[in-house]
């Protein structure tokens, strides 16, 4: 009975993670982009930080959660892009 209960919970936990990108993802999908691309997700992301701050001014129904979320999506992608220009120029740690 409690092995079911186990195998019924891990597959509850596989199954929530459907759809959604780990970090480590994110961060891999963001290290194969060129600096051009990282350019163009950084002005996607500055302009939905700047809908949710307008949605939160105006009154619109805005999830709290999203504004860190976007906070930190745009520091990870700050992160490669600096990882990337340090890698190109040749420069070591």
């Amino acid at each position: 009975m409690a092995a079911r209960k186990k195998a019924a919970k891990a597959d509850a936990a596989v199954a929530g993670k459907k759809g959604r990108a780990t970090t480590n993802e994110a961060a891999q999908k963001l290290r194969a982009k060129n600096a051009t691309e990282l350019s163009d997700e950084l002005l996607k992301l500055r302009k939905e930080q700047f809908a949710l701050r307008l949605q939160r001014a105006t009154g619109q129904a805005v999830k709290p959660d999203q504004f860190g979320k976007v906070r930190k999506n745009i520091a990870r992608l700050k992160t490669i892009a600096r990882e990337a220009q340090i890698k190109s120029a040749g420069v070591s740690k």
